[in-house]
């Protein structure tokens, strides 16, 4: 009976968005490149994986409304990670270890296994004893049509870890054993749980791979774990660690212990509106992220998720990432490159200078992609100012302040709903060239810098037609190796 009643509610949700799908994808919020849901509410991305020939991105969803709510997953396919088919929803709450009105199937990950696709994922419920979370199993033949396993949950809370700081399960494989970590929360202290098995259904504790101090806070969202070249790999995103959104640890890792020691710590992105990011491999061997683009109301930046829940949906993704890992093991994160088959009509500037107080203008718009190269030497400014999306009273400024060595990101005035000033300290000593690269849509802007060591995403939620773009030197004259702008095609409906 279990297996009918989660087809009836995957049924039931996917009539809601039949019914809605065409209007929400009038809504003039809506992303030109960026993934989001047909209708309602997406936060963190889940079982993201190439398989049979395609990405598979599923995600943290509720299809009835703008609104986080009872979770489902959603399930898209693409083959370039810029046009995205629709699959039915791979998971809707059923059972009584996954079925609640502010539970549901949170997040999880996703692994092939015998041929099959596995997901696992953790299941919310309150059978009146407070909200439990345990780590849950399903599976498909085809990729598309899942089956909850029998025997879930295949995990539950261990002794000492309350039952509502249990989740996020995320998963890898490593010679002929199966391995996961799960988020978990110990006498008011984060701890990422290793576990592992043979078959995926029976798990064994092994050790706590790593744990917060005080430093990283008290609970560790959504970690993810993975080699990069010799060097192993530990994301999350903390609660209880103010500001930081996204954190990672670089390190080694010992198979024998189950003990990852890290040397190396950094901050995937510095602003508002980076969370939950998950790693997938390529085809081609790339490591790739992709987070999402929002942040929880426990943040001490949070305003609200933003007004496109009147236009019946909310959330979406940041664009995916590839991982590289740098000399100093320190990381850096560059948009992927099929992200270049959207450029057209570009604009161009070779050695252009820019005096000071004075303003060079790009293009008008809100979708575009720039590239700057900056030559320091013969920059004197002190400040690089940047006014996007500007509109009447409506402007983003950006600052790169030279003196300081830090960039800021001020949305105060960007779409009368949005607060804040992202900072990031930004390092230049010994260098020649200061390299900007932003990627504007309709409801978000991302920047990155210093070689996408520093970057920063911020929503923006502006549905101006006249949006103006300009660059101003303050404190001397800027002077441009490269500049170039690139209006780009929609890739998402």
């Amino acid at each position: 009976m279990s297996k009918e009643l989660m087809q009836q509610n995957i049924d039931k949700a996917q009539r809601e968005i039949d019914a809605k799908k065409e209007q929400v994808k009038q809504g003039r919020m809506r992303q030109y490149y960026h993934f989001m849901p047909q209708t309602g509410w997406l936060n963190d991305p889940n079982g993201l994986i190439y398989y049979k020939g395609k990405y598979h991105f599923f995600y943290q969803y509720n299809p009835y409304e703008g609104f986080w709510s009872r979770m489902h997953w959603g399930h898209a396919v693409s083959e370039d990670m810029l046009h995205w088919e629709y699959l039915p929803l791979a998971l809707a709450p059923s059972e009584s270890y996954d079925d609640h009105h502010q539970g549901g199937c949170f997040s999880g990950s996703a692994i092939e296994h015998d041929g099959k696709l596995f997901l696992m994922y953790t299941g919310t419920t309150n059978n009146g004893r407070g909200f439990e979370q345990s780590q849950c199993i399903a599976y498909s033949e085809d990729g598309i049509h899942f089956e909850k396993y029998a025997g879930n949950p295949v995990l539950t809370a261990p002794e000492g870890i309350p039952g509502d700081f249990f989740r996020d399960p995320k998963l890898w494989k490593h010679e002929d054993t199966y391995y996961v970590i799960c988020g978990a929360n110990k006498d008011g202290m984060a701890q990422a749980l290793l576990y592992r098995s043979d078959d995926m259904l029976h798990w064994e504790f092994v050790n706590i791979l790593a744990e917060s101090r005080g430093e990283w806070g008290y609970m560790w969202e959504c970690p993810d774990f993975y080699p990069i070249g010799d060097k192993y790999v530990l994301m999350f995103s903390p609660m209880g660690a103010k500001e930081r959104t996204s954190v990672y640890l670089v390190g080694d890792f010992d198979y024998q212990t189950g003990k990852f020691y890290y040397t190396v710590t950094g901050e995937i992105d510095w602003g508002f509106d980076y969370y939950a990011p998950q790693s997938f491999l390529a085809p081609d061997g790339r490591r790739i992220i992709v987070g999402w683009a929002n942040a929880w109301d426990w943040m001490p930046f949070w305003k609200d998720w933003g007004p496109t829940y009147r236009e019946g949906w909310c959330g979406f993704f940041n664009l995916p990432r590839e991982v590289v890992l740098c000399e100093d093991s320190t990381l850096k994160f560059v948009p992927i490159r099929e992200l270049e088959q959207l450029r057209r009509d570009v604009q161009s500037e070779e050695t252009c200078i820019v005096e000071d107080k004075n303003s060079f203008s790009l293009k008008d718009g809100a979708v575009y992609e720039l590239k700057m190269k900056i030559n320091l030497k013969e920059t004197t400014a002190k400040v690089i100012r940047m006014d996007l999306r500007c509109s009447g009273e409506r402007k983003t400024v950006i600052k790169f302040d030279l003196n300081k060595g830090e960039i800021s990101f001020d949305r105060n005035q960007s779409d009368g709903w949005s607060k804040g000033i992202a900072k990031s300290p930004i390092n230049l000593m010994r260098k020649d060239i200061l390299d900007i690269h932003i990627f504007s849509d309709q409801s978000s802007i991302e920047l990155f810098s210093n070689d996408y060591k520093n970057n920063i995403s911020c929503d923006v939620f502006t549905d101006d037609e006249e949006q103006k773009n300009s660059i101003l030197a303050e404190g001397g004259r800027i002077y441009f190796e490269e500049l170039k702008f690139w209006e780009l095609e929609r890739a998402c409906e």
